[in-house]
């Protein structure tokens, strides 16, 4: 515990930028409906600006690789707060459409580069998987209070008139950027921890071929496909609620109040069950929980496909997703990946894994709004129930791969 509390600076830097990744996420989805009304957005403009986000946030992650080798993993990991920062400030600013979308494609690069470098960070510079598995799992802890924030903001705001609840919220989210860009680049504590890493990334002068490293060692494009389905799979229900959640719930005749205020006692689920988790990340509990959070989301998916748009078991039924996705979605996808792959090779992986699903995301998200109204909203739970239950089979299929090749602290 001591070791793992002397790293405090460390999962703060990077927590902070997960923060603002789910902030600009959640805090555009959350007030889409204000923006919508404040600057008279068609259902189409909803769309393209929620899958530019996405598609945005995709180009960002294929592209972390790249740019923490050409800048340096640690450098790339103190700038690249500040280009975020230009970007929700756009938004913030913003008094059209163009504008809108402008900033939310430079905020969703930035901050789907800064998530796969932020995690390499971490595992580079922790001593040893046990430490390294629970500093990394913990960043789902901040990503949900990135979450938890942007929600209750947006349920505080409900009334404001204009766009103000959406400026609000993307002040706020331009103001953590500002502070997370401060601290990566000017904390001694944090500055030493870097010095003091066990393991160095790869420098740019040398080769990283992931499909040499595939056709070398065959569990590598083992683990590859199977984290890449199960992630996939899992971020487009993710993806969907994240972006679609308050969208989905007015257009089922709630208030925009109800709405967000529904979301803040949901996202308080998430955090207090990802807390729950990442103490679980290091140990062999993990894949129990794994096991029984594919059941609930399935379960629970089933359903509100038969919920007939009555809130209250709406409101029910997605908080027992809630539950059942935090415990087999994103933070296990993150320890997979950090512990599977060699250091020199993780945040490639990462970045190509995360961009790929979000680009799927993003494809997806341009016809999300008509999915999920009321009239398709039975047919469209179904459906995912039946993608998660596959991404669980792919997840089942990992553990198995790790417990056979001795990787990971969870085995």
């Amino acid at each position: 515990m001591n070791e793992k509390k002397s790293y405090q600076p460390l999962i703060l830097s990077a927590g902070l930028g997960s923060i603002i990744g789910s902030g600009i996420i959640v805090g555009l989805a959350s007030t889409i409906t204000v923006w919508q009304k404040g600057l008279e957005l068609s259902n189409s403009q909803v769309g393209i600006i929620s899958g530019a986000l996405t598609f945005a946030i995709a180009i960002g992650s294929l592209s972390a690789g790249k740019i923490s080798r050409t800048m340096g993993l640690i450098r790339s990991f103190n700038l690249l707060n500040f280009g975020f920062l230009i970007g929700s400030m756009l938004c913030m600013m913003a008094g059209s459409y163009w504008m809108l979308l402008v900033g939310t494609i430079l905020a969703g690069f930035f901050s789907g580069a800064d998530l796969p470098i932020s995690l390499t960070v971490i595992s580079n510079d922790a001593p040893n998987d046990k430490v390294s598995a629970e500093l990394v799992s913990a960043t789902q802890v901040y990503w949900t209070i990135g979450i938890l924030m942007a929600t209750i903001i947006a349920f505080l705001t409900s009334n404001f008139p204009g766009t103000w609840s959406g400026r609000i919220e993307m002040g706020i989210v331009s103001i953590l950027a500002f502070i997370t860009f401060l601290i990566r680049t000017t904390s001694p504590s944090l500055k030493k921890i870097h010095e003091m890493a066990p393991v160095k990334q790869a420098s740019k002068e040398e080769k990283v071929n992931l499909w040499k490293l595939f056709g070398e060692e065959r569990k590598y494009m083992s683990f590859f496909l199977c984290i890449l389905i199960f992630y996939s799979g899992w971020n487009l229900l993710a993806n969907t609620f994240g972006q679609f959640q308050t969208f989905m719930l007015v257009k089922a005749n709630a208030s925009q109040m109800f709405a967000t205020g529904a979301g803040i006692f949901l996202t308080i689920v998430c955090l207090v069950v990802a807390t729950m988790f990442s103490k679980m990340a290091s140990g062999s509990k993990r894949n129990v929980a794994f096991a029984v959070g594919i059941v609930i989301m399935v379960g629970s998916l089933c359903g509100l496909a038969m919920s007939n748009s009555n809130l209250w078991l709406i409101v029910l039924w997605i908080a027992l997703q809630n539950v059942g996705s935090t415990f087999a979605g994103e933070a296990m996808y993150k320890v997979w990946t950090q512990e599977s792959f060699p250091m020199a090779y993780r945040s490639e992986v990462q970045g190509l894994i995360n961009g790929a699903s979000r680009l799927l995301c993003a494809g997806f998200a341009t016809i999300t709004p008509i999915l999920v109204l009321p009239q398709h909203i039975q047919m469209t739970m179904f459906g995912f129930a039946g993608l998660i239950f596959v991404a669980g089979i792919f997840g089942f299929i990992q553990i198995r791969l790790q417990k056979k090749h001795k990787i990971g602290s969870g085995n």
